[in-house]
């Protein structure tokens, strides 16, 4: 038994000592969750684990940039899996994320950099990730890009809306700004989101349609600030239609579009 406990607290400490890599890889500029339940043991060894067996899978692909995606709410009633995606990056040996986020719920949003633990601590509805490597060429120009600090700012816009309508610059999501930063990597010409929805559309990628009824989204306008529907086209809020880039469009038009490989899941 005593031979048993030792183990077990090496594993434990092992953990850990993983943790701290996981937690503080983009330590500088990470931001924290405002969710005030308090964070259990369980919770945080199912994240690190899933982080460290994502890490893992990354190093084996020999990537340099990744589009990285995660299980945060269930999405299922609309037939959509993945919630959530960024772009995770090898900065000194160590794989950061940066991605858009939502403050609190709130009607505004910041860029982040975050280790793989922060990325999966983030309210996961399920302990399971996705990533699909970008080709070689569309990896170089993203690493281009996230070294540009001001222009990368420049792909982002603080005002944020769940549901963005992703032909319009009135707000933006989370998935909208993995793509508009994709299409401005691409073309270091493009100085505004616009050029980079028409490009998005030149090269057809196809937002999600979700099936959301008036009384559903009067219910969601009314209690959820950082949801609107008033960037929406009247014909297809007549029609009960809501377009949005959503993680799983954005992994299809990947691989549609011969920019990326296919989809693989860590679990």
């Amino acid at each position: 038994m005593r031979t048993h406990a030792v183990k077990f607290r090496f594993a434990r400490f092992a953990i850990f000592l993983f943790a701290l890599a996981l937690l503080t890889a983009g330590a500088a500029t990470a931001g924290q969750t405002c969710d005030e339940r308090p964070l259990t043991i369980a919770t945080l060894e199912k994240s690190l684990a899933l982080a460290q067996r994502t890490s893992q899978e990354l190093d084996a692909t020999g990537a340099n940039v990744v589009l990285l995606g995660r299980v945060g709410r269930d999405l299922s009633e609309y037939g959509i899996h993945y919630s959530h995606v960024g772009w995770v990056y090898k900065r000194d040996g160590k794989w950061v994320v940066v991605h858009e986020l939502n403050q609190c719920g709130s009607a505004v949003s910041s860029l982040y950099e975050q280790g793989l633990g922060d990325f999966f601590l983030d309210d996961m509805y399920r302990y399971e990730a996705a990533y699909a490597v970008p080709t070689p060429e569309v990896q170089a120009r993203l690493l281009t890009l996230f070294a540009q600090r001001e222009r990368l700012t420049r792909t982002h816009a603080r005002a944020y809306n769940m549901l963005a309508y992703p032909w319009a610059t009135r707000y933006q999501q989370s998935n909208q700004w993995a793509l508009e930063t994709l299409a401005m990597a691409l073309n270091p010409q493009f100085e505004s989101r616009e050029f980079a929805q028409s490009w998005l559309r030149l090269n057809d990628y196809r937002p999600s349609t979700l099936r959301i009824g008036p009384l559903k989204r009067l219910g969601a306008e009314v209690s959820r600030v950082n949801i609107a529907f008033d960037d929406q086209p009247a014909s297809g809020r007549f029609a009960n239609r809501i377009e949005t880039a959503t993680a799983d469009s954005v992994f299809f038009w990947l691989q549609r579009s011969a920019l990326g490989g296919s989809l693989q899941r860590v679990d």
